[in-house]
C-alpha cells in the first residue's frame, strides 16, 4: 500500500470573497481615509509609544469601519487591526491557533500621512494559523492594489484596466543593489556596523511605508529589504506578494516568515543567490 499525499487545503477565501475584502478597503480609503489626507489639523495627530509613533483620526476611523465589515463578511474569523493591538497586546497570541485570521493596518506609513506626503497605504493579510494564504497592499491615492494568494502570481489590479503580472528584480551583485534599511529601527549596538555596509550598495533608503516598498520590491523597481521590527501588520501581505512575484523572503537565521514571529530580522530579495550574498554582508546581526 503506497502512502498518500495529504489533500490540499481549499482556498481560504473564495474570489467573491477576496473581491468583496478589495471593495472594504476601498469603501474605507473613499469614507474615511481620503477626505482626511492633507486635512488633519494638530488635535487628529497623536503619539503612541514615542514621537515618531503617529496615529491619527483616520488610522482610527478607517480601522473601526473596515473591522466592523469584515465581522458581517467573516463572523467567526479573529481581526487583528494595529490599532486594537495597540490597546490590547495580547491580541497577537491568538494568531497562531486562528484558522482564519485578518491582520490590518488601516493606514500605512502614518507620519507620510500625516505630513501630507502621498506615501501611504492599506494593508491586509489573511492568515490560517499564523501562515499568509492572503495579501493586498492598497494604495488610496492611485486606487490600485497588489494583491496575492498562496495559489497563483502576484499582480497589480485597478478598478479600470487589467490587471498585470508582478514581478521581482533579476539578482545582482552587491553593488548593484537598491534597498530599504531603516537603521533607526534596529538595535543601538548594531547601527554602526549595519551603517558600515551602506557603501557597499548602488543605493540605500527607506520610504517609512511597508506597503510602499514591498510594493517596489514586487514591481523589481528594488532589489531587497532588511527589517528588525516583525508587526504582522507590516509585513504578513508584503512577504507573500514578494514570494509569489518571484522572490525569495526567509528570516536571515533561517526559515520562513510567517504572522507569528515577534524576534528576529526579516530579509527579503530578489532570488536565493542575492539573499545569500546580502545574509553573509547581515551576519553580524545574528552572531
Amino acid at each position: 500500500m503506497t502512502d498518500q499525499l495529504p489533500a490540499p487545503l481549499p482556498p481560504v477565501l473564495s474570489d467573491a470573497q477576496k473581491a468583496h475584502v478589495i471593495n472594504i478597503l476601498r469603501r474605507a480609503a473613499k469614507t474615511e481615509v481620503m477626505p482626511r489626507f492633507r486635512n488633519l489639523s494638530a488635535s487628529d495627530i497623536k503619539t503612541k509609544t514615542g514621537p515618531h509613533d503617529l496615529v491619527t483620526t483616520a488610522d482610527l476611523a478607517a480601522e473601526a469601519m473596515i473591522t466592523r465589515a469584515l465581522r458581517i463578511a467573516f463572523p467567526t474569523a479573529l481581526i487583528i487591526g494595529e490599532e486594537a493591538v495597540a490597546s490590547n497586546p495580547s491580541l497577537l497570541d491568538k494568531i497562531a491557533d486562528a484558522p482564519l485570521a485578518f491582520i490590518l493596518d488601516p493606514v500605512d506609513g502614518t507620519s507620510n500621512f500625516a505630513q501630507g506626503l502621498a506615501l501611504f497605504g492599506m494593508i491586509l493579510a489573511v492568515t490560517r494559523f499564523g501562515k499568509t494564504a492572503f495579501g493586498a497592499i492598497y494604495d488610496p491615492v492611485n486606487d490600485d492594489w497588489a494583491i496575492a494568494d498562496t495559489e497563483s502570481h502576484a499582480r497589480l489590479e485597478r478598478s479600470i484596466g487589467p490587471a498585470r503580472a508582478l514581478k521581482v528584480a533579476m539578482g545582482k551583485p552587491i553593488e548593484g543593489l537598491t534597498g530599504y534599511i531603516p537603521l533607526g529601527q534596529f538595535p543601538t549596538k548594531h547601527q554602526p556596523q549595519l551603517a558600515a555596509t551602506f557603501p557597499s550598495f548602488f543605493r540605500v533608503h527607506g520610504l517609512r511605508c511597508s506597503a510602499h516598498q514591498y510594493r517596489m520590491l514586487a514591481q523589481g523597481h528594488a532589489d531587497f529589504m532588511l527589517e528588525s521590527q516583525l508587526k504582522p501588520w507590516d509585513h504578513a501581505a508584503g512577504a507573500l506578494i514578494c514570494t509569489q512575484a518571484g522572490g525569495h523572503v526567509e528570516m536571515l537565521s533561517g526559515g520562513p516568515y510567517d504572522a507569528t514571529l515577534r524576534d528576529g530580522y526579516l530579509l527579503a530579495a530578489p532570488d536565493k543567490a542575492t539573499w545569500n550574498r546580502l545574509k553573509k554582508l547581515f551576519s553580524f546581526l545574528i552572531e
